[in-house]
């Protein structure tokens, strides 16, 4: 049996909302699995446990980049919000965006070796480093190269949307990519959702249609409902468009001779777990260290 600790609790509630009991219970059930311990959450409370899921820890900035039909999107890490506010910090992170867009890198190492100011990005990466006193990475970036239009927008520095679209009106694709940035969507449309997403979505759906106590025939259909519902939350073109939720995103674009290609969307620190300090046990630690000292 795992040990079920305070810190283990506090991170499963950071990441669900749900009442620290609740969380302490699930983690039991779950032998300690965190990722377990949060479908099992989900489960029993529903919406309740997700509601903080997309709650970003880790710190950095988007970066944005287009010439004609050329852009690149870019996320750059670091330790701290203070650094995402220094202006080197910035400006490397916009340089990057650039190159990217310009050089065409297959990957962060070949990125790293593209030459910047003299030298190369990792220099310049390693330099900043040591003049702020921080540690800081290029995560990822991504790049388009199309003959439609493309058009970004960035929510301050921390999400980050990218849109390749076709229509005469620029406005409608900055109208998309303030819609991807507020809802998130993980695709297109609903046949384009990844397929480990719809079956992570079903397995929640049958264990909490399971739980009504209702016959095999109507879980079943339950849990498709349930799954055509996520579908369209998750797909663009289906979802409410939020200048005017009488119209799908779909309709909206239609109605306006638009017709989006691809997009998307960076959200700084996505997938990253921040280290969280435990003051109390470090101190802890030290007044036992102290004592054995003595």
């Amino acid at each position: 049996m795992a040990a079920i600790t305070a810190a283990l609790v506090g991170e499963l509630r950071a990441k669900t909302d749900a009442p620290m009991m609740e969380c302490k219970k699930a983690l039991t059930e779950a032998d300690g699995d965190l990722v377990k311990a949060e479908e099992i959450l989900r489960v029993k409370l529903g919406s309740k446990a997700s509601k903080a899921s997309s709650r970003i820890t880790a710190e950095g900035v988007v970066a944005t980049y287009i010439a004609g039909g050329v852009g690149a999107l870019v996320e750059i890490n670091c330790e701290t919000d203070f650094v995402t506010k220094n202006d080197e910090f910035i400006a490397l992170a916009n340089e990057v965006a650039k190159l990217v867009a310009e050089k065409n890198p297959a990957d962060l190492a070949a990125l790293a070796a593209l030459p910047l100011d003299g030298k190369t990005v990792e220099e310049k990466r390693t330099e900043l480093v040591g003049r702020i006193g921080e540690n800081m990475s290029i995560r990822r970036f991504m790049r388009f190269e199309t003959t439609a239009k493309l058009v970004s927008y960035l929510h301050g520095t921390r999400i980050g949307v990218m849109v390749e679209f076709d229509g005469a009106d620029e406005q409608i694709g900055k109208d998309v990519a303030m819609h991807i940035a507020a809802m998130k969507p993980v695709a297109l449309s609903s046949d384009q959702v990844p397929a480990d997403l719809i079956e992570k979505e079903r397995s929640v759906a049958t264990l909490k249609a399971a739980e009504s106590g209702k016959p095999a025939d109507i879980v079943a259909k339950m849990v498709d409902g349930s799954v055509q519902k996520f579908l369209k939350e998750v797909s663009l073109f289906n979802q409410s468009f939020v200048k005017n939720d009488k119209q799908s995103v779909e309709q909206m674009l239609k109605a306006a001779n638009t017709a989006v290609k691809s997009f998307s969307m960076f959200v700084v620190g996505e997938g990253i777990e921040k280290k969280q300090d435990d003051f109390a046990a470090e101190v802890a630690a030290q007044v036992a260290a102290a004592k054995q000292a003595q």
